[in-house]
């Protein structure tokens, strides 16, 4: 049996809507519990025409899909990472995979179980999240280093490196685990503290996902609530954007953003499951327009905005950038790795 989610402490937490405690109620057999705030139930007042929703404005569309994107070859596909070779790594099944941009392989590795979530280090090295515990191999797929485990509860679910540390984002016991370059933990970010004005993740569902911004600060999804969050190394919150909404600048149901990525301007990417988009901000946090729409994202595969996250069948992509500034989409209902450039550009 799968592990499941801890429960979260709820003291302190606003009257949730009869609506959430029933969505509550019916989710309880499965992992993840939906504890939380605002975003963690919908209810009647915010049921949808999904079919209005997916429709965006032309004029919003600053991006066009390059070519018709390439299979990964796994069953389940789960993250993805451009390296500093400008080569894609895929994880899916209990794997790393390899590819060039038109979509050869050039190697692949096994990790010996479900490999969630890969970054790849400025010196090539590849560092994989399993389930409870991180894995580091070379540039060829030799294992240089398995660090301790996390525990039954962990579930790593995204991996970021920056010169001296390495970052990882722990779904189940909703926390960032902050680890020198050896895999001793050095701190942990993000546990909620009202009086330094951290709210504290929540996480309805295993989509947790962080990064290293170009300004030096750690940018961590904080999905239940809608926001992405920015702290220092030490684990200060420096500043958090980001809303609830199914209009085209909000975040929709129970629990998005599921992934990010940044570009060299500082720009953000963000993937949203349920309605399907992925989208662009600036630095700051204001929305810029879209990378790809619903329709093209979902295809014929019918959206719903989620109450909860077991409803969200549709969606959960996750997302990467390259040199040249093409959003990399991992496409994991179909296992398809999907290209988009700035129209424009001539990329």
């Amino acid at each position: 049996m799968k592990r499941r989610f801890g429960k979260i402490n709820t003291s302190g937490f606003e009257c949730i809507a009869a609506a959430f405690l029933l969505a509550i109620a019916i989710f309880a057999i499965t992992r993840f519990d939906t504890t939380g705030e605002k975003g963690s139930g919908l209810g009647k007042a915010y049921e949808y025409d999904i079919s209005e929703l997916a429709k965006v404005d032309p004029n919003l569309i600053l991006y066009e899909e390059v070519g018709a994107g390439f299979g990964t070859g796994f069953s389940f596909s789960r993250g993805i990472a451009v390296g500093p070779d400008g080569l894609i790594y895929v994880t899916g099944d209990a794997g790393v995979k390899v590819f060039g941009e038109s979509g050869n392989k050039v190697r692949e590795f096994g990790v010996g179980s479900a490999a969630r979530c890969i970054t790849v280090a400025g010196d090539g090295r590849v560092f994989v999240g399993l389930d409870d515990h991180i894995e580091i191999y070379d540039g060829v797929g030799k294992r240089l280093s398995v660090w301790k485990s996390l525990g039954e509860q962990a579930v790593l679910t995204s991996v970021a490196v920056a010169k001296d540390d390495v970052f990882v984002a722990d779904a189940g016991d909703r926390i960032v685990v902050r680890y020198d370059m050896s895999g001793k933990i050095v701190k942990r970010i993000g546990a909620r503290d009202k009086e330094r004005g951290i709210p504290g993740f929540v996480i309805p569902s295993p989509y947790f996902d962080l990064l290293i911004g170009n300004d030096g600060l750690l940018r961590v999804v904080n999905p239940g609530r809608h926001t992405i969050e920015a702290y220092t190394f030490d684990g200060d919150m420096e500043v958090s954007w980001g809303k609830f909404g199914s209009r085209i600048d909000g975040f929709a149901g129970c629990c998005n953003p599921v992934n990010i990525a940044m570009l060299k301007d500082g720009s953000f990417i963000t993937c949203e499951k349920g309605l399907v988009r992925v989208k662009v901000y600036d630095a700051d946090g204001k929305f810029v327009g879209v990378v790809a729409s619903p329709k093209q994202l979902a295809g014929g595969i019918k959206m719903e905005i989620c109450e909860y996250p077991a409803q969200c069948r549709v969606g959960g992509f996750d997302v990467a950038v390259d040199g040249k500034g093409r959003v990399i989409v991992l496409d994991t209902m179909r296992n398809v790795v999907r290209m988009f450039s700035r129209i424009g550009k001539g990329q």
